[in-house]
């Protein structure tokens, strides 16, 4: 990726002639020299600032490789790719002008942090890379981790920005292209496969990768030979303890091994093909459902999960009634579930496909409730029928007691929310008595987890099934 038009020729040309007059200066003139490094930093600036913000272009990453690679020194600095967790957030409640502001005070502050050893480049959107001495890193990390971000005179608009970040310690020997790829790897597990802040490429990331490969080569075929299952998990009432309902968990059966989903979900995640595997549970609990209605098994509400991948299909809700409606199995049945961390995509669009499957009688679920960035607002603007507690607000007795109370009371306010806006309010996770006792004392009463039940096969489900007849 380098610039090859006549501007650039031009302008690579001025730049090689500065460098030029600058090495002819005695180092004793530090004011002419200072004067010529501004200048070669306007000069750069203009070659390869990025379009709406003031950053880097990405061909300026690649130059500054190519200058430390030349220069013998390039084992001295560290790269990475970043991209802000949630930005259209902040887009979507200050609008995108002042999102933009507050997009380039961010950029402009880190790099003034990198100082004139490093640069910040834009990819696109709001995903970057940088280069910058090993000894910086510190300070990256940091400032990527959670930095306060104020714009604005009379009117202050202030947001917290983090990132989804791959680091990459440079060696001596690699060429642009391939600490490009490996950052691009790290950051790409950190975001889609690890769920966390950071990733550091190493040779682990390598068999990571093997893994990703080997699922996506072999996933098409498997869904044709139906080695997926679904896994039952039962959703039950404290009142009574009887059965209520269920959540439809995926396990892949592959040559006589199980293989756990957290091996393959996330790989799926990264295409389409998760919304293969989520049609495909959907259809076989479908079936199932059709199956136990034709045969007089009493029948429950499941829960299926869908990921986000999902929301940019148009026509999402079409696909979900084709399935339902072929095995005609009552929508009141049928619960999809998405998880909290939707909050990064188009609020409007989430909502439009909630308030439709809603329109069409099918129950809704916002999962995982209390993890992500803005739960307030996705419980205010959308129109959900159930709010499942993650089980990290369920005290779990090993805690000193400052924790246990903090779980306890925001426990207690999360389910007072829920009831008073007429939600449902499932905990998940459940494992004591414990715990049972105090949902029950803030009146919780339905929950799931493995107190009650481990995910079950069809068969065993079945069987719970036919014993609440």
């Amino acid at each position: 990726m380098r610039q090859n038009d006549s501007y650039a020729t031009l302008v690579n040309d001025f730049m090689s002639r500065l460098e030029d007059v600058m090495k002819q200066v005695p180092e004793e003139n530090e004011l002419v020299l200072r004067n010529l490094h501004e200048i070669r930093e306007m000069a750069n600036k203009i070659s390869f600032r990025a379009d709406s913000i003031d950053v880097y272009s990405l061909n300026y990453f690649f130059k500054c490789i190519d200058e430390a690679i030349e220069a013998g020194c390039i084992d001295d600095y560290a790269a990475c790719r970043f991209d802000l967790k949630r930005f259209s957030v902040i887009n979507h409640q200050f609008g995108r002008e002042i999102g933009t502001k507050i997009l380039n005070e961010f950029i402009v502050k880190l790099q003034k942090g990198l100082g004139k050893d490093g640069c910040v480049c834009r990819i696109h959107g709001d995903t970057f890379t940088m280069l910058f001495r090993r000894k910086k890193l510190s300070f990256v990390m940091g400032y990527l981790s959670g930095t306060m971000i104020e714009v604005g005179y009379k009117q202050k608009k202030r947001a917290m920005l983090s990132a989804h970040a791959g680091y990459y310690e440079i060696q001596e020997g690699k060429i642009p292209e391939e600490i490009m790829d490996r950052i691009g790897m790290a950051w790409n597990i950190a975001k889609h496969v690890r769920r966390v802040p950071y990733v550091f490429f190493d040779e682990n990331l390598l068999k990571a990768v093997e893994n990703e490969k080997w699922v996506e080569s072999i996933f098409e075929e498997a869904l044709e030979k139906e080695e997926f299952l679904v896994y039952y998990q039962p959703k039950v009432t404290l009142k009574n303890y009887r059965l209520t309902g269920a959540e439809a968990l995926c396990r892949w059966k592959h040559d006589g091994e199980m293989i756990m989903p957290f091996r393959f979900i996330p790989v799926l995640e990264q295409s389409n093909m998760i919304c293969d595997l989520d049609f495909y549970i959907l259809e076989h609990v479908c079936r199932d459902i059709s199956r136990w209605i034709k045969a007089g098994i009493p029948v429950v509400r499941v829960s299926v999960n869908l990921s986000r991948v999902h929301l940019g299909d148009v026509d999402l809700l079409q696909h979900v009634l084709e399935i339902v409606d072929q095995y005609e199995v009552p929508h009141e049945y049928i619960e999809l579930e998405l998880t909290e961390t939707t909050t990064d995509v188009d609020f409007r669009e989430l909502k439009h496909i909630v308030t439709g499957l809603r329109m069409q009688g099918f129950s809704v679920a916002v999962d995982d409730f209390g993890v992500g960035y803005s739960s307030l607002n996705l419980i205010r603007e959308m129109p959900w029928k159930v709010l499942k507690i993650d089980k990290s607000f369920l005290p779990e007795g090993n805690e000193d007691d400052a924790d246990e109370e903090q779980k306890k009371v925001m426990l207690k306010h999360i389910i007072g929310m829920a009831q008073n806006l007429g939600l449902e309010c499932i905990a998940e996770g459940v494992e004591t008595v414990e715990q049972v006792t105090l949902l029950k004392e803030n009146n919780c009463y339905l929950a799931q987890g493995y107190l009650f039940d481990k995910p079950l096969p069809v068969e065993q489900f079945e069987e719970r099934l036919g014993e609440m007849g």
